[in-house]
């Protein structure tokens, strides 16, 4: 391209695409429709270049001899690495072609070759390095299960609906490798919730992590939902929370517990979450909003007051609390310290400089006042989350919890 042009991604349409702007372009200012049917301006010289109810999730380079910007695709579980001509706007191929996988990508700098990595539910990790023109490909690396000889839980994924009745929302599902289903397990439910985070992915082990597979062959049975809000499935999707985080979250993780409640090896009384950052929010709202539901809960780095949090985070979100007093009243979860019940391990680090630690301290105060009474912990010397060798502590400490109280 010449520089009378450039590109850039929006969701105007709902969902996040590609537009060219070109600056010599005749074309006629209109007005677009986007797929939920909200109307927008299509300004002069501007074109749409790619479309369809999936999205754009990384561009990674322009192959200048076929005039083509070469980009990664998701919507859900499916992933794919495609192409679109800037002159005529065609894909070199559809949407509909991607697999369910994890992927990201590199592009040569002439445009010619494509490193393709990428993990399935049954690959940990591939590496293709693949020539654009014909799209034919070598492989590269094709790394072995690190699991290759343990007993393995089962993992299943699926789809339930969220709490405004019509949208679909994706779960993962794992029992343990002993799984008898003539008896009743425990659920933990592992949360994260927010924006900019998905759960449930196409790729290795369909993103369960390893603490999910080692609590699974011990006797739980682990869960997880994408509830709205979450990446990856549009505008609307994400929209469902604005101005009111935790709150949508909050009832189609609900949504998740009334599924569960209907499997026969469920026992619907002994319900435990856990998440961190985000999803420790979620999990000590969780807890507050929904005592009757979650026994146990382990929460770590949590956002308390939206108010204390980073502005280029909370007030995209939330709007200013000047703007916005009602949506951080409801989220501000010192509110709901007397409504605690079940156990609650809250942790947190002394240098965590994303979420600061006034978060925990002032909610500590709040149950003071309360009367009611959460477990802390402390690690020092660590930031937004425990790494090195003291996370093999962290797992240790999270996984007690769970097995003295659930």
């Amino acid at each position: 391209m010449d520089d009378t042009k450039f590109i850039y991604q929006s969701q105007r349409d709902g969902y996040n695409h590609l537009y060219l702007f070109d600056t010599r372009s005749k074309q006629k200012a209109q007005w677009q429709e986007t797929t939920g049917g909200a109307k927008y301006y299509e300004p002069v010289k501007v074109k749409q270049l790619t479309r369809g109810k999936w999205l754009v999730s990384s561009v990674l380079g322009f192959n200048e001899k076929k005039k083509e910007v070469v980009f990664t695709a998701c919507e859900g579980l499916k992933t794919g690495h495609l192409s679109v001509n800037v002159a005529n706007g065609k894909l070199n191929r559809p949407f509909e072609t991607c697999t369910e996988s994890e992927r990201n990508g590199m592009l040569s700098a002439s445009g010619n070759y494509l490193i393709d990595i990428y993990s399935t539910v049954t690959e940990p990790r591939s590496i293709d390095i693949v020539q654009t023109q014909n799209a034919k490909s070598i492989r590269l690396l094709t790394a072995k299960s690190p699991y290759e000889g343990y007993q393995m839980p089962s993992i299943e994924v699926g789809t339930l609906k969220a709490a405004d009745g019509t949208t679909d929302l994706h779960y993962r599902l794992l029992k343990p490798a002993d799984f008898d289903p003539k008896k009743q397990y425990p659920v933990i439910v592992y949360v994260y919730g927010g924006p900019h985070a998905q759960m449930i992915t196409g790729g290795w082990q369909n993103g369960a992590r390893g603490w999910d597979i080692y609590m699974a062959n011990k006797g739980y049975i682990m869960f997880s939902v994408d509830n709205r809000g979450s990446s990856n499935r549009g505008l609307e999707f994400e929209n469902a929370v604005f101005r009111h985080l935790g709150i949508e979250e909050g009832k189609d993780q609900l949504k998740g517990i009334d599924y569960l409640k209907t499997l026969p090896y469920v026992d619907g009384n002994r319900i435990g979450v856990h998440g961190w950052s985000f999803g420790g929010h979620m999990t000590t709202a969780l807890l507050l909003r929904y005592p009757e539901v979650f026994k146990v809960g382990v929460a770590g780095g949590p956002v308390i007051d939206w108010s204390y949090y980073e502005i280029m985070y909370g007030e995209r979100y939330m709007d200013t609390p000047q703007d916005n007093p009602e949506g951080y009243k409801e989220g501000n979860l010192k509110n709901l310290a007397g409504a605690l019940k079940g156990h609650l391990l809250i942790i947190h680090d002394d240098h965590d400089d994303t979420c600061v630690p006034q978060h925990t301290f002032s909610f500590m105060k709040a149950c003071v006042d309360a009367r009611t009474y959460p477990d802390l912990f402390i690690y020092p010397g660590h930031k937004h989350n425990v790494s090195g060798r003291d996370r093999v502590h962290l797992h240790e400490k999270i996984t007690r919890y769970f097995e003295e109280h659930l």
